[in-house]
């Protein structure tokens, strides 16, 4: 079993698409369709199933996806212990975030980092806090930045930056003006598993207001499709601050008068995975800001 030929399984079983995996590798399909095969017959294991026009992985091959990925998580790992040797001259940084850190607060410090270390490539991948979480949990990020907090035992967290959420309602939607009650307003919200959605639940069960009462007229699953519908009228939603304030100075929106707690940025790292160089960097970097 060669290198490539994990490269190519894993490529091909992530996107269950033969050509497609071949464009992402730049290679022909033929050449993958080989490799693949090259394994099957060597190890005699089906890895894919054709059905239909497309493939799928056969349970074999879902369970020989788990440890090809892992072999070549370390050997990227080794990669990034070598691009240390140049002093931060090359190297990656892998970097996962939910979508108000990764839209607002991290783009400025991603480009003052890229241009203070120009040989490294950073890799933004944007996510919700449970899909964030799970990246530093099996190596794909090195930095997880979320909203609010979390309790897994596998990861170190810390405060990097605060912000704050606050209810708005589209500038035509009168009846906010007498409203005095969250539960009495009809509500948009983000999905499950995001961090702005945890951090306002809890916000009000500390105002006494259980969640579930809530109606919710309707899920997102991201900020600006919230943005795009709470300006429609008709309903509320929450967002942080720094969204929402291009839309309430150009009048679109309104801040309604609920004082609802700040919130944390916490910065993800595993505990027992080596950090790279320009991770530790980077997280210097981050925390120079907030001074």
């Amino acid at each position: 079993m060669t290198f490539e030929q994990l490269v190519i399984f894993v490529a091909t079983a992530e996107r269950q698409h033969l050509t497609q995996a071949a464009q992402s590798l730049r290679l022909t399909p033929s050449a993958v369709s080989a490799a693949i095969k090259s394994l099957e017959t060597f190890y005699e294991v089906k890895l894919f199933d054709r059905v239909g026009r497309g493939i799928q992985l056969t349970r074999e091959g879902r369970v020989f996806l788990r440890e090809a990925k892992e072999t070549l998580a370390k050997v990227k790992a080794a990669e990034a212990v070598l691009a240390e040797l140049g002093n931060l001259k090359t190297g990656i940084l892998d970097v996962q975030a939910s979508q108000t850190i990764a839209n607002y607060w991290l783009p400025p410090r991603l480009l003052g980092f890229s241009q203070a270390y120009p040989g490294i490539d950073v890799n933004l991948t944007i996510g919700n806090t449970a899909t964030v979480a799970a990246a530093v949990i099996n190596g794909d990020a090195e930095l997880g930045f979320i909203e609010g907090i979390l309790d897994e035992p596998a990861l170190s967290t810390s405060t990097i930056a605060s912000d704050k959420l606050v209810v708005v309602a589209a500038s035509k939607f009168h009846e906010a003006e007498n409203v005095t009650d969250l539960s009495r307003l009809r509500w948009i919200m983000r999905e499950r598993g995001s961090g702005t959605r945890a951090v306002l639940e809890q916000a009000l069960i500390e105002l006494s207001v259980n969640p579930r009462e809530l109606e919710i007229s309707l899920i997102l699953p991201s900020n600006e499709a919230l943005l795009s519908a709470v300006r429609s009228g008709g309903c509320v939603t929450a967002l942080s601050e720094t969204i929402v304030a291009p839309f309430v100075e150009n009048g679109q929106l309104q801040i309604l008068e609920f004082d609802l707690p700040p919130r944390r940025f916490t910065l993800l790292r595993h505990k027992e995975r080596h950090r790279t160089a320009p991770a530790r960097e980077f997280e210097a970097f981050c925390r120079a800001a907030m001074q």
